[in-house]
């Protein structure tokens, strides 16, 4: 989920807005000031009312960006990177890149963002109550009180036993502590997630036939969501069942072709990429440290006339933002991090930060396609689809050399 408005960064985590996040903010506004509010609380104007809606907008995004920080943060405390947060069409996702250690961390990750929901809820139901007592606006405490209400229920709805909720995390954490089992556990959740959605369609779909069209059309939707992103999750730890016990320097390409930050974008092309059947170019500078990932398809979009002129390093995902590991990770905990600008790329250092392999999804492709095959070590020496003899090698120069 792509952010398409960057907030800044909080605890260290980007936060961002997708652009869906616009509609959550057009029916609280639109169905706040002209159904609930003028019904309940008579007398105001029609500005007053779209005003009170967008407030109560804001502050709940601001409290949907507070249950997500939650699990950031819980998330961080147990070693666990945060790619991102992102606010959008239903609700906020908080990108892990990595996974939970034992059942009891899964559980605290899982459970502090309802926690934070219902405190949320409980804040903004005690304002509702200290405005009342202080003689506030009827409407104001209708606000308060409506903001303590959605938390309340965004917090139970988030406790349902079924991923990719808070809940069907839960049970995951629960379910792995009694089979000592993640990944059978992590099925197990998703498969609950799928039936539960499938629920939320067919609740939704009686709802539209019998004339509640707009609520029913909205279950669905939720529905569908959840059904995609349970199979989508049964399908992942699936993955990590036929890639247990792979190593990244199992599975990495360690033969390479890098290049000089500071070389032209034409010269990689006429010496390396006209010349080897690759898709994927390391920068190098001159320290011999990493400095960049290059891929076919950031080539492809500088223009014609700007390659002879534009350096690598122009053009390069940095190399902050390139999923790195080491040759003994296991290879399942790098899956969860590659992504980004990369273009699903990560690099492999050694202990002393050293360029050693890269993983493309290639590589990742044909460990999958040869995962019932294995016995032993199947893969003794070079390997990947991203393999090639520096060409310097080959008795021609150039200034890519090899990483190795």
């Amino acid at each position: 989920m792509g952010s398409s408005i960057r907030l800044g960064r909080i605890a260290g985590v980007p936060v961002g807005l997708n652009i869906s996040v616009l509609v959550i903010v057009a029916i609280l506004v639109f169905g706040l000031a002209f159904g609930r509010f003028p019904v309940v609380f008579p007398g105001w104007s029609t500005l007053v009312y779209l005003l009170a809606g967008l407030v109560v907008a804001v502050l709940f995004l601001l409290s949907l960006l507070a249950h997500e920080l939650a699990h950031a943060v819980m998330a961080q405390r147990h070693g666990i990177a945060v790619g991102r947060i992102t606010l959008w069409l239903l609700g906020g996702v908080a990108e892990l890149r990595g996974e939970p250690r034992s059942p009891g961390a899964d559980l605290k990750i899982a459970v502090v963002g309802p926690l934070t929901s219902l405190v949320c809820g409980g804040v903004f139901g005690g304002l509702a109550l200290l405005a009342a007592a202080a003689g506030g606006t009827p409407l104001l405490v209708g606000m308060l009180a409506y903001l303590a209400g959605v938390n309340v229920l965004l917090a139970v709805f988030n406790l349902i036993p079924a991923a990719p909720l808070d809940g069907g995390r839960v049970l995951r954490a629960a379910l792995w502590a009694r089979w000592g089992d993640r990944p059978r556990a992590a099925i197990a959740a998703a498969r609950a997630g799928r039936g539960f959605g499938y629920a939320l369609i067919a609740v939704g779909f009686l709802q539209v036939v019998t004339g509640r069209g707009f609520e029913g059309l909205w279950l669905a939707l939720i529905g569908l969501f959840l059904v995609n992103a349970a199979s989508a999750e049964e399908q992942q730890a699936q993955l990590g069942t036929a890639l247990h016990g792979l190593r990244v320097g199992d599975v990495m390409s360690d033969r390479l072709v890098v290049a000089d930050p500071d070389e032209r974008v034409a010269t990689l092309v006429e010496q390396a990429v006209l010349r080897h059947r690759l898709s994927t170019y390391p920068l190098v500078d001159q320290h011999g440290r990493f400095a960049g990932l290059v891929t076919l398809n950031r080539i492809r979009n500088v223009p014609a006339e700007e390659r002879p002129v534009k350096r690598l390093r122009d053009i390069a995902c940095p190399a902050a933002d390139v999923p790195s590991a080491r040759p003994d990770e296991p290879l399942t905990e790098l899956l969860t991090r590659m992504g980004g600008c990369a273009d699903g790329r990560a690099v492999v250092l050694d202990a002393g930060g050293r360029l050693v392999g890269l993983l493309t999804p290639s590589d990742i492709s044909r460990i999958i396609q040869t995962a019932g095959l294995r016995s032993g070590d199947p893969y003794p020496g070079p390997r990947g689809a991203d393999l090639a003899v520096p060409y310097e090698e080959r008795g021609r120069p150039g200034g890519h050399r090899d990483a190795a």
